[in-house]
């Protein structure tokens, strides 16, 4: 029997990375992780000192923990680019978030003996892949600091939290009670989508049950330990517990769960931010290890390959004219309207705050930014061979065949013939094949953050070739990573040098 080959290295470190970033707030405090192993230094937005904007500086900061900003200052800036005010910034950009499931503000609903989680929809997702999966919860909780020594120390503190194994499942009704469902699988996504926690009756034998004195019985995170308000609340003030109400809002037993996992006690909960996640890991599979298997490809595979290639970049030291940037946000599945979206404020003010360092007050804001260039990468649709007339014939792009240049004429997509030129020029450097991918004219077109962001600088929109896009499992290639990789390390590298040798206005 012939042993299939090795699994791409890249493509393996991004399945980990997957994994165990079913959240904007996971994938966030994994890339941040990767930075500081790699030399480069937190700061906080809300306090930046510009003295840590050094020469050769490499530096991030985040947003609402679900956004990122990364990038590398130039180790000097030549007498002559000052001169000509040649400074530029390389920007690479994407988004953190996917379709998903979030738990409402009240989620506790309960139906014919099951225990049932109230859920939102958040943005397209191909819903009926969620039916029948092994769900669990990740995402943020706010909870009560009981550290807090009173020496500066916050009173509140947003721990992320992911419970590693099934909690809940969307179930389907069996095709003896519906003979047409596979003519047509149609659901009411209000009343026929809603995740199933438990039972009833394990509930009531749980709340029945006794613990010590302190309700601290078995693990809430194996078997949920009993859960009881009254001696479960004695941190909190009468007053406080007004305010969370969280017992009245959810079920006890997932607020015990999820005070297992954090450290806490069911009373601390404050409030959360929680999603649904399929718990099967994200892997390498098909004949010849070609092929990435996971979730959340849109768009982790920029994120993680965006990040990889500035640290690579990094690596080959500064540059003298070049500040290169990644720039990771939220709420792109949704419109990107959002304090930490792409049409927030989180690339403008850096812009503002790289030209109040005295290296580039004169070349000013304005003039930084037309000099400046944005990658905007986001994935793109594979041509698929069970569907093949839903494609443009001449603009169908292959698996592992390389980086796609996305173009809408209708802007969708940013891509544009002086855009779409430098990126083919870097790409050829980087020794990585470019596709083409545009929609038929009978067909809708998604859209990307690139959009936006050219109202402020030049774009392009390019993304990797994915099946099943929006899927709870997408698949892509597994030797694209590289590409995307290399592609970026080269972009971060020799983006300027090739602008240059173009004129347009």
């Amino acid at each position: 029997m012939k042993v299939p080959p090795s699994p791409p290295q890249d493509a393996t470190k991004f399945c980990e990375f997957v994994t165990a970033s079913p959240t904007p707030f996971q994938a966030v405090e994994n890339l941040t992780s990767k930075l500081e192993k790699n030399g480069f230094k937190r700061i906080s937005e809300k306090n930046i000192d510009l003295n840590s904007f050094k020469s050769g500086s490499k530096l991030f900061y985040t947003r609402n923990q679900s956004s990122l900003v990364a990038f590398t200052l130039p180790n000097k800036i030549s007498s002559e680019n000052k001169k000509k005010n040649n400074t530029s910034i390389s920007f690479a950009v994407g988004h953190l978030d996917s379709p998903c499931l979030k738990i409402r503000p009240i989620s506790k609903k309960s139906k014919l003996g099951y225990l049932q989680v109230g859920c939102e929809l958040y943005g397209g997702g191909i819903w009926s892949t969620w039916f029948d999966r092994d769900l669990s919860i990740a995402g943020r909780v706010i909870i009560s600091n009981n550290t807090n020594n009173n020496q500066g120390e916050s009173k509140y503190i947003s721990k992320l939290v992911k419970i590693d194994r099934p909690l809940l499942r969307i179930p389907t009704l069996a095709i003896h009670l519906d003979r047409t469902i596979n003519e047509a699988f149609k659901f009411n996504k209000e009343t026929e989508f809603l995740p199933i926690l438990g039972l009833v009756s394990d509930q009531l034998n749980n709340s029945n049950s006794t613990g010590n004195g302190n309700g601290n019985g078995i693990s809430r995170s194996g078997t949920p330990q009993a859960f009881r308000s009254g001696t479960n609340t004695p941190s909190k003030s009468e007053n406080e517990n007004d305010i969370s109400k969280m017992e009245s809002k959810h079920h006890p037993l997932l607020l015990a769960v999820l005070a297992d996992e954090l450290g806490c006690e069911v009373s601390d909960i404050q409030d959360f931010e929680l999603s649904l996640y399929d718990t099967q890991p994200s892997t390498v599979g098909g004949l010849s290890n070609e092929f990435v298997f996971s979730p959340r490809c849109d768009n982790l595979m920029t994120s993680f390959c965006t990040i990889e290639g500035l640290i690579e970049a990094a690596d080959n030291g500064g540059n003298e004219d070049t500040i290169r940037c990644v720039i990771l946000f939220d709420n792109e599945e949704v419109g990107s309207v959002s304090h930490h979206g792409a049409e927030s404020n989180l690339l403008p003010s850096f812009v503002e705050r790289i030209t109040q360092l005295p290296e580039y007050q004169n070349i000013g804001y304005h003039n930084l930014l037309a000099n400046s260039f944005l990658v905007s990468a986001d994935m793109g649709h594979a041509v698929n061979p069970n569907y093949e007339n839903k494609y443009e014939p001449n603009h169908s792009p292959y698996i592992n065949g390389g980086i796609v240049i996305k173009t809408n004429a209708n802007q969708r997509y940013t891509s544009n013939a002086q855009t779409t030129f430098l990126l083919r020029r870097v790409a050829k450097k980087a020794g990585v094949p470019v596709q083409e991918f545009e929609i038929r004219n009978d067909s809708t077109c998604g859209s990307t953050v690139g959009p936006h962001l050219s109202t402020h600088v030049r774009t392009v929109d390019i993304g990797l070739a994915q099946l099943s896009m929006h899927s709870i499992r997408e698949t892509a290639g597994s030797h694209d990573v590289r590409y995307y990789i290399d592609f970026f390390k080269t972009y971060f590298d020799s983006l300027r040098e090739i602008d240059l040798d173009l004129t347009v206005d």
